[in-house]
């Protein structure tokens, strides 16, 4: 089912509109890109031209004032184009996203930000550290900050920072000494002390530049210190990580597109016509559009729950379902491309080895699928065991 099925506004349409102007540019360089592992520096700056990495920012603040559900709907044909594109801007956009919503900061640091957001400015949260594993998890950060008078002074190494070598700021989570908890820090990439190490060599998403920061005796001022996060991780389960299934999503759709556009041109010799009339093809055909309508229909269904005051604080573990369905079912659909296009599709000039590739780094960011699944199961033993107390 296609994603225009979903669209509720013209503003949405209009947006939708706007992005498909970047549509050939990104698909140009998306292969260049990936051979060699490089950031798309020329993407975010087309990104920013047109006002999207403000997409999330409240209208009060000068940006598009845009819902979870909104951005879904863009971030998909983003990401469609682009992969690496679409998950490192996707970090942004949803940190702008939960931090404006649920008002982490005093008021003056929001409007402070709120203007630096408003021309350009790109921020991602800097939690995860090797010997910490999944953030998610609960592990204690090395990285540290240490008061001394009126600064902290923080160091420390972070990887997998997305969208590193373009960033204007890191929230960066660091263990308060003297205080023993965590903390989260607003540090600008030129302050004194701070480094970006090019360390991103992976098979998949190669040009994110997820990269290693790196802080070395960083002193930043004590209003710096924009959270302290009442959860024991550096990181938050919410509804705005429904960017990063929305984002492989977009990877499927494409896989699909090129896959139906080859079968109905594709005609070798030993049949007539094409292979979009062969049975198989068709079956291959008509299963990719049942998981991407299966997909569909879970995420922009929790992202509609999300709009309701009420309810998007007690969904995580919908959010949670929403990521691995449309993850998983983003995998099979890609693989399903590749069955239908044949060996061609594992030629390196073929998009569809990249997708392959892309889709499958989808199992790692967060939740992963085991928390999803024991977080359901805790769920339904404390409802059961909740209806006992009742009945006793």
């Amino acid at each position: 089912m296609s994603k225009q099925l979903f669209i509720q506004t013209e503003k949405q349409r209009d947006w939708l509109k706007k992005i498909e102007t970047l549509e050939q540019n990104f698909k140009e360089q998306a292969q260049q890109i990936d051979e060699a592992s490089v950031f798309p520096f020329g993407n975010f700056k087309k990104l920013r031209e047109i006002g999207y990495t403000k997409i999330t920012l409240p209208k009060e603040f000068g940006g598009e004032g845009f819902s979870l559900y909104d951005t879904i709907l863009l971030h998909e044909t983003v990401a469609s184009y682009c992969g690496s594109t679409g998950l490192a801007a996707s970090w942004t956009i949803q940190n702008v996203g939960e931090i404006f919503e649920n008002q982490y900061w005093d008021e003056e640091t929001l409007a402070w930000f709120g203007e630096e957001v408003k021309n350009g400015a790109t921020v991602n949260r800097a939690v995860s550290e090797f010997a910490m594993g999944s953030p998610v998890r609960g592990g204690r950060p090395a990285t540290s900050a240490k008061r001394e008078g009126d600064s902290y002074l923080i160091n420390g190494r972070k990887n997998y920072t997305s969208g590193a070598p373009d960033l204007d700021y890191f929230l960066v989570a660091a263990w308060i000494e003297d205080d023993d908890h965590l903390g989260f820090f607003l540090v600008p990439k030129t302050a004194t002390g701070v480094s970006v190490e090019n360390t991103w060599d992976v098979a998949s998403m190669r040009g994110t530049g997820s990269d290693d920061l790196v802080l070395q005796n960083v002193r930043v001022a004590a209003s710096s210190l924009v959270e302290i996060p009442s959860y024991s991780t550096g990181f938050k389960l919410n509804g705005w990580l429904l960017l990063i299934p929305a984002t492989y999503l977009g990877i499927a759709q494409a896989a699909r597109d090129y896959a139906v556009k080859f079968a109905t041109e594709h005609s070798p010799n030993s049949i007539q016509g094409t292979i979009a009339d062969l049975p198989n093809v068709q079956t291959l055909i008509g299963e990719m559009d049942l998981a991407l309508t299966n997909a569909r229909f879970t995420i922009y269904g929790v992202a509609e729950l999300y709009k309701d005051p009420t309810k998007k604080s007690t969904i995580i573990n919908e959010v949670n379902i929403a990521k691995h369905v449309v993850t998983n079912m983003a995998i099979e659909v890609v693989d399903k491309a590749m069955r239908l296009v044949g060996a061609k599709s594992l030629q390196r000039s073929n998009p569809l080895q990249r997708y392959y590739r892309d889709v499958r780094a989808g199992l790692h960011n967060p939740p992963m699928d085991d928390i999803t699944i024991k977080r359901l199961a805790e769920t339904a033993i404390q409802n059961q065991l909740q209806k006992k107390e009742v009945i006793v």
